[in-house]
């Protein structure tokens, strides 16, 4: 079932009015994520961040419920997990249907890949990593989660630092200049 083009045209104007001028390809991929998952701006289902789309973790939940998910496991990697280090891993298995094997999703977090907001809930993040990623296979969403990319805000701020480029040497014979470091947030 499609949204109808009144839910996708309010979308695109909410996007605007949030994260101002948005390019031609960015508003196509929102109206195609719109459309295909009925995934909806207003209710917090997607994010534009750093130029690319993201779903949110209510986002993949509601699609879940709309294709009539029947269950989702998860359950704490004690083996790959230090409580005292704050590192924690999950795996999450999403079942489409009583049947079904199911879709198997691992997500981690530590102090060093969560944003400094959410430090001290490690577990709760890694858990919804986990079932992020089962469930963006279960139901074959391309696009990542805002919460499995990790610390975000951070990269952002250090890689539009990392844009003022050093002072150059006025020496034109200079052997070695200053290369700046560019410093990117990896989404999986």
């Amino acid at each position: 079932m499609k949204q109808s083009a009144t839910g996708t045209n309010r979308d695109a104007r909410l996007a605007k009015a949030r994260w101002g001028k948005l390019s031609r390809t960015a508003l196509t991929a929102l109206r195609e994520l719109n459309q295909q998952y009925r995934l909806s701006v207003v209710l917090g289902d997607m994010l534009y961040l750093d130029e690319c789309w993201y779903v949110s973790h209510a986002g993949l939940l509601r699609i879940a419920q709309r294709r009539r998910c029947s269950g989702i496991n998860v359950e704490c990697i004690g083996e790959f997990s230090d409580p005292a280090a704050r590192r924690w891993a999950f795996r999450a298995t999403v079942f489409k249907s009583g049947d079904c094997r199911g879709f198997v999703g691992y997500g981690d977090a530590d102090p060093s890949n969560v944003s400094p907001l959410v430090h001290g809930a490690e577990m709760r993040v890694a858990e919804t990593r986990a079932v992020n990623r089962a469930l963006r296979k279960a139901y074959g969403i391309g696009i990542c989660s805002v919460e499995e990319i990790g610390s975000f805000a951070e990269a952002i701020a250090s890689s539009r630092e990392s844009k003022k480029l050093p002072a150059q040497p006025v020496n034109a014979r200079a052997e070695t200049m200053a290369v700046p470091e560019f410093v990117t947030a990896s989404a999986s």
